[in-house]
């Protein structure tokens, strides 16, 4: 599948949750998943529609895959971080906290690596 066909797969996965059909959408997201595991902005969506059909422990491991994808997103690991709260894991949840509190800020969560030289 092309990126642009990713991409219209995605849109419309986000058209569904935007009009409350939330199970085509998450249907969808994972179609998106499958199609490229590397693609952020899937993994992201798939956990917030996946906290609000409380699907939790997915929702978990959906958005831990968006935190490593981009380490240094704000909106995920404030979304991990509500998810830890509706799990009940108030430690993990505050160090997400902490996590976006620090990109909020303009800091960063992991460094950028310098290019190796020989």
């Amino acid at each position: 599948m092309t990126t642009e066909n990713l991409q219209d797969l995605f849109d419309d996965a986000s058209g569904h949750l935007a009009i409350g059909e939330l199970e085509e959408a998450t249907a969808l997201y994972r179609k998106c998943v499958a199609i490229d595991p590397s693609h952020f902005d899937s993994w992201h969506a798939l956990s917030m529609v996946l906290l609000k059909t409380d699907q939790l422990k997915e929702a978990l491991g959906a958005s831990l895959q968006a935190t490593s994808l981009q380490p240094n997103d704000l909106l995920a690991w404030t979304a991990l971080s509500q998810i830890y709260v509706r799990m009940g894991n108030i430690p993990e949840a505050e160090a997400a906290k902490a996590n976006s509190r620090i990109l909020s800020m303009g800091g960063k969560v992991v460094r950028d690596q310098p290019p190796t030289g020989h």
